[in-house]
Formats: structure tokens, C-alpha cells, sequence
């Protein structure tokens, strides 16, 4: 049986299309995550970026120039992308996260995908349509007021953290002030023979010898692309200690191969170890429809990708990050932290409890998009952002902000239809890659 709609044809197609080598190596991994994407329309948009950027390819973008349509992004900005992680000078920062889709494109496109989001998740808490609007009006007018913050001071360091922030945001990150490393390593591994191992509790996979040594020696080759200023630390430091195997988790992760690294830590007391994570790489979704050679050839492979693309977008990031290869295969290695908490917007149901949220949300998108730029240790991106955004928004700050508001609303339209033709096609079999049953 094949879909008979076109569209539902063009999102089967568009899926396997971005998908199929892993679908054909679990395909039960990828049926988990179908079934996830059926639950409501805002997860089935969470794991659909590549049917996103498809539809970005035939938008005409009135906001991108020469400059604007090549600035870093996220590539799958949404509602719940953003949380907390432990900076590399040890400040509990607030800001976005999940850097696997980050690449070179329209400045605009990162700012739609996030206004969509919101729309579907407001749809989600039924509020009105009327207030839903003004909330992403908030989000941008918050969005430029920090570009225009980066052009008055191109040398901002601005941050959220405990000292400036407030409400639901100050919440998680006290949160994850809160974590103890102790906690996140007793539930992982335990101690036998006064040596830490993982434990084995039905969610890690023990490695044969020779896949353990493919992983040791990536591991080694990860260690040369962590940054000097890292790597200068204690002879001790990085000892590997144990290696398991791991499947992908979460929505955008099912079925990509992962393993848990057990390193010494700061020193050689217990309670030090550090758990890193080496989870597979994946295709960009916006590097499908961004045909810029200049970019594409920068990269060595999509773990390269990553891992620049994070350095360039989060000012401070992850000391742990880095990546390597197995098998030809690229990999991301980064700490598995306990400092680590998403924002939550389940007890986020009313506008006026969401309106200093989204304020502080656009300030976090600009800061992104506004602190990767010539100062950078790339050549990728040779101007200021801030600049050429404000450029090409110029005297239409109203209709840019107009443009966005009404795109995001007519897409939510368009997911909630997408999620019903995907049920409707994954349910009845028409993604053959994936089983149903």
C-alpha cells in the first residue's frame, strides 16, 4: 500500500529520506520513536525537522541577504530546547541546548521554528489565538532589543545566571545548583573492589574486547580535538575506567549508537569520576537545503559539524566536548552532567506566567545567533551578525516581526495536519522501513 495523498507522500518520503540508513539498522528503534511523534502534534514536530527545512526551501525569505542567509543557527530551535549546563568556567548558565542539528543558514529560519513551536504548545494549553500572538511578539521584540544590545556593545558577555534571573528560569537553574555528581554516579555505576564500574541495571550493553578497543582508541583520537586549555589538566585526568554500550534516547535520538565513557575525574578520589557520553552523529536537517559549498567543505564530517557548530553558538560550552570516529563512523563525545535541567512548561498554563519567560528566550536566541562572528575561530561567518541582522530587518521591524507571528501561526496549521497524515500513514503501514506492528 503507498500514501495516495501528496503531501502525506512528500512526509513519508521526506522521513526515510533523512532516516533510512538508520531505520535499516533498527528499524525497532525507530518504531519507539514513531510512536513517540504520534503522540500529539508538537512531538511529532519535535522529530520532523527535516520535513521542516523542506518547506523552508520553497519559502521565499524576505529577511535573508548575502549575510543574514549564512549565520550560525540552531537548526531545531524549540519551546524545549532550551535549560541549563555547567560552563567551562564553572557558572550554572541558562541558555539554549541540543546543538545536533546547528549549522549555517537564514538567521530567520531558527526564529520560525520557535515561533511555530510555541504556537502548536499554546494551541496544546488552549489559549486564544489572539493571545498566543502577542506572546511571540514577545519572544522577538525581546529577540532584537539584544541584537540591537550586541551592536551598541559588540564585546557583551551577557549570560542568565543565579545573579540576573528570575521566576521559572531562576527555579531550574537552583535546580540544577542542587544536583550532586555522587547521585548522578550511584545511580550508574557502583564501587567493587574500591574500583567505580557501571552498574548493570538492563539499559547498557557490554562490549567485546574488540569493540571495546575500536571505542578506547576513539576515545584517544577524541582527546586531540578537546581544546588546549582543557587538556592541560592532571596527568590522572581522563583515565578511562570503564566503557559500555548504550542505545540512543529521546525523541530526535532513537537508534543511534551510543556509548557511556567512566573516567577519573578531578583526581583520583571516587566521588570525582566523570561520566561522558560518545553518542553517533547525525545530518544536519538545514544542511539539505543549504547548497553553499564554502560550508559544506568546512566540516570533516558531522561530528566536526557538531562540535564547531556548538563552540561558535554557546559562549562557555561543555569543557568535555569534542569528537572522534569509529569505523569512518563520526561521533560526539560530551559530559554526561548532572547540571543539566530543561525547561519545563507544564506548569506554565497562563500568558501572563509565559510572557518573562519568552522575553528571557529571545534575549537567549540572540545571544546565540549574536556571539558567533568574526571574532570567531572560524572563517565561516566573516562579519557581525548583529549588524546584519538589524541591516536587513531595517525600517521594518513591524512587518519582520508581522511576517514571523503569521508564519508561525500557519504552520502550527500545517503540523497539526502533517501529524495527522503521519498517524495515518505509520498506523496503516505506509512507512515500509518502519513497521507498524
Amino acid at each position: 500500500m503507498a500514501a495516495t495523498d501528496p503531501r502525506q507522500q512528500h512526509i513519508v518520503s521526506t522521513l526515510v529520506d533523512a532516516h533510512q540508513d538508520l531505520m535499516g539498522v533498527d528499524p525497532l528503534a525507530f518504531r519507539a520513536r514513531f510512536r513517540k511523534m504520534a503522540a500529539d502534534p508538537y512531538a511529532f514536530y519535535r522529530g520532523s525537522a527535516s520535513l521542516f527545512y523542506t518547506d523552508m526551501a520553497q519559502l521565499e525569505d524576505a529577511w535573508a541577504d548575502e549575510r543574514t542567509s549564512r549565520v550560525w543557527i540552531h537548526g531545531d530551535l524549540h519551546a524545549e530546547n532550551f535549560g541549563t549546563y555547567m560552563s567551562n568556567q564553572g557558572r550554572l548558565t541558562f541558555d539554549v541546548n541540543d546543538f545536533d542539528e546547528a549549522y549555517v543558514g537564514h538567521f530567520s529560519w531558527d526564529l520560525r521554528r520557535f515561533v511555530a513551536s510555541l504556537t502548536l504548545l499554546c494551541w496544546q494549553k488552549a489559549l486564544p489565538s489572539r493571545a498566543v500572538r502577542e506572546l511571540a511578539r514577545v519572544y522577538l521584540e525581546a529577540y532584537l532589543g539584544r541584537v540591537a544590545d550586541y551592536v551598541e556593545d559588540e564585546r557583551s558577555t551577557f549570560a542568565f545566571g543565579l545573579e540576573n534571573t528570575a521566576g521559572p528560569i531562576h527555579r531550574v537553574l537552583q535546580q540544577a545548583r542542587a544536583a550532586r555528581r555522587t547521585r548522578l554516579l550511584d545511580a550508574l555505576t557502583l564501587i567493587e573492589d574500591y574500583e567505580r564500574q557501571f552498574r548493570d541495571d538492563g539499559s547498557i550493553r557490554t562490549l567485546g574486547d574488540d569493540e571495546r578497543a575500536e571505542v578506547a582508541e576513539a576515545f584517544e583520537r577524541y582527546l586531540e580535538t578537546i581544546p588546549d586549555s582543557e587538556r592541560s589538566r592532571r596527568r590522572v585526568f581522563y583515565r578511562v575506567k570503564g566503557i559500555v554500550g548504550k542505545k540512543g534516547f529521546g525523541i530526535g535520538s532513537a537508534g543511534l549508537p551510543t556509548y557511556n565513557v567512566l573516567i577519573e575525574g578531578f583526581d583520583e578520589a571516587q566521588e570525582n569520576d566523570i561520566i561522558l557520553t560518545m553518542k553517533q552523529s547525525t545530518i544536519a536537517a538545514p544542511s539539505r537545503i543549504v547548497e553553499d559549498q564554502r560550508v559544506r567543505s568546512y566540516f570533516e564530517d558531522d561530528g566536526h559539524r557538531a562540535v564547531v557548530s556548538q563552540r561558535s553558538l554557546q559562549s562557555h560550552t561543555d569543557p568535555f566536548l569534542g569528537h572522534t570516529s569509529i569505523r569512518g563512523v563520526s561521533f560526539v563525545v560530551s559530559e554526561l552532567s548532572p547540571y543539566k535541567r530543561d525547561l519545563s512548561w507544564d506548569d506554565l498554563t497562563e500568558p501572563e506566567q509565559m510572557e518573562p519567560v519568552l522575553e528571557a528566550l529571545g534575549q537567549a536566541t540572540a545571544k546565540i545567533h549574536c556571539s558567533t562572528d568574526e571574532d570567531s575561530d572560524h572563517d565561516l561567518v566573516p562579519f557581525r551578525t548583529e549588524t546584519a541582522i538589524l541591516d536587513a530587518v531595517g525600517r521594518s521591524r513591524a512587518g519582520f516581526i508581522d511576517d514571523i507571528v503569521g508564519f508561525g501561526e500557519a504552520y502550527a496549521n500545517t503540523v497539526r495536519e502533517d501529524h495527522a497524515l503521519f498517524v495515518d500513514a505509520f498506523r496503516e503501514g505506509l512507512i515500509t522501513a518502519v513497521p507498524a506492528t
